[in-house]
């Protein structure tokens, strides 16, 4: 099906200013935050058309507890044998050299494997990534929200393995490849963004900065953006144990892995409310560091307002209950 979608653009000319090739890229990791690492990679690359060259995959002993396991299932058993990340950084980097860098929500994939290039004292011979999130919206893809499912949905695409690198990759590569042909019919210019390497790591955690987000993609800290009012009612505070309902109101605090503004735009999409500032009403904080005694973490205390960590608000963004359940 999906050769039929693309055999009348792949017959015809290509445009000129498109990537020679590609790496189409997943990593699982035992969490979101600046500390974490990377327990397996997988590779597609894929030539100026999106057709598949050859695939790679490996495990990688993170040397730390394995995160969430329920999700990737790389327990510490299976990962003690695994070749930690130094050993094979070398090969990593021939398959991602002199290619765009192709994942769903590249700037975490990004942002990880310039982490541990760093913690190896290496560079990651990347210069340019592209989303496939952001190519989804620029091509107005009919989708009811941005998950890697719903994008292997639209074009018929099987997922057999989730959560697993090498099944993740494989999807994202068949997935890309249409949305890369309808891209080159209809003119449209891929949302390419640059990639700044680390050039130094430190393992002690950088001190919160207030009001200012890492940067590992390029981007500063911005105003906070208007959006929309959230469609659905308050139902209250979040209860741990339980799953997050939409409406509810989500307040962040202090530094993140995952760009504030991307992690915003997920927690829209699932249905919550974008708290600016914390008030009784607040459902949730999410913070890293909540002993950083910044106003919002304070209030959380005072209030009594429910707080969890980057890592474990990525989770609960899984399964978001509709507003319509009691």
């Amino acid at each position: 099906m999906l050769e039929d979608r693309t055999t009348a653009v792949s017959a015809g000319p290509w445009p000129a200013a498109y990537p020679k090739g590609y790496a189409v890229v997943d990593v699982e990791t035992t969490g979101l935050a600046r500390d974490d690492r990377i327990v397996s990679a997988a590779v597609y690359r894929l030539d100026a058309r999106g057709e598949v060259e050859d695939h790679w995959y490996t495990t990688v002993n993170p040397e730390r507890d394995p995160g969430p396991v329920w999700i990737h299932g790389l327990t510490s058993d299976v990962l003690s044998d695994s070749p930690l990340f130094g050993d094979i950084a070398e090969e990593f980097a021939n398959r991602l050299a002199d290619r765009v860098l192709v994942a769903h929500n590249a700037v975490f994939d990004w942002s990880m494997i310039a982490r541990e290039y760093a913690r190896a004292k290496r560079t990651a011979p990347v210069r340019q990534r592209l989303c496939t999130i952001a190519l989804s919206k620029e091509l107005g893809l009919p989708l009811p929200n941005y998950k890697l499912e719903t994008l292997a949905a639209h074009y018929g695409v099987v997922q057999q393995r989730a959560h697993h690198a090498l099944d993740d990759a494989r999807v994202l590569a068949e997935a890309f490849r249409p949305s890369l042909h309808a891209a080159a019919r209809g003119g449209v210019r891929l949302p390419l963004l640059e990639c700044r390497p680390l050039t130094e790591w430190s393992d002690s955690p950088a001190a919160p900065r207030i009001g200012r987000q890492p940067s590992y993609g390029g981007g500063g800290w911005r105003p906070s953006r208007k959006r929309p009012p959230c469609p659905y009612p308050n139902p209250g505070r979040y209860e741990p144990g339980k799953p997050l309902k939409q409406g509810m109101r989500v307040a962040f605090s202090g530094d993140t892995s995952v760009e504030r503004e991307l992690l915003e735009d997920r927690a829209v999409e699932a249905g919550l409310h974008i708290a600016t500032s914390l008030s009784r009403l607040t459902s949730l904080l999410v913070t890293n560091d909540p002993d950083s005694g910044t106003s919002k973490t304070a209030k959380a205390k005072q209030f009594g307002t429910p707080v969890v960590d980057e890592a474990a608000f990525g989770q609960l963004l899984q399964d978001v209950a509709p507003a319509s359940e009691g």
